[in-house]
């Protein structure tokens, strides 16, 4: 069964979870942040040991995923307003269909920030993500200080970015 089918069987399995509550992600300190490198759809390299001093977020989701299509539009914002503040939002494609159709999708929206195809090497490193969106926020140390499944409200994920922006 190839990625995008399990993780479909997966999703359609798990039961729905609120916005809120303990089910819904980890926080604190999760450990450091593993390094890997991607080429995102414009065919940039984008390296996380670069982005060491900078709060990531990293978003994995696909473009078939219901809950994705409102947290995408909300990390563009987040990218836009936290930008001078050093924020870098990365959005990892879980799609088995190729780079073409998810470049065409991120453009389609309007999708300013970079997005790259998740390899299995970053699915190893991250998961298991059993279910999108799988969010992680990492603080300027390269922490992971917050792990999300499903989807975000705006209010909630401006919340979690500005934990990891810090004082």
């Amino acid at each position: 069964m190839n990625r995008v089918a399990v993780l479909l069987s997966l999703l359609l399995a798990t039961p729905a979870v609120g916005h809120a509550g303990p089910r819904r992600g980890t926080e604190g300190n999760l450990g450091a942040a593993p390094s890997f490198s991607v080429r995102t759809v414009e065919g940039k390299m984008v390296r996380l040991s670069e982005l060491r001093g900078r709060p990531v977020v990293i978003d994995f989701w696909a473009t078939w995923c219901v809950p994705c299509r409102a947290t995408l539009p909300q990390l563009d914002t987040l990218q836009s307003r936290y930008r001078d503040q050093g924020l870098f939002v990365l959005g990892l494609s879980v799609d088995d269909d190729g780079l073409q159709l998810v470049r065409r999708y991120a453009g389609r929206l309007g999708l300013r920030y970079p997005i790259a195809l998740a390899s299995e090497n970053v699915l190893d490193l991250y998961g298991p993500i059993r279910m999108i969106p799988t969010t992680f926020f990492i603080d300027r140390r390269g922490i992971i200080a917050r792990r999300v499944v499903g989807s975000i409200d705006g209010e909630t994920i401006d919340g979690y970015v500005r934990e990891v922006l810090g004082p």
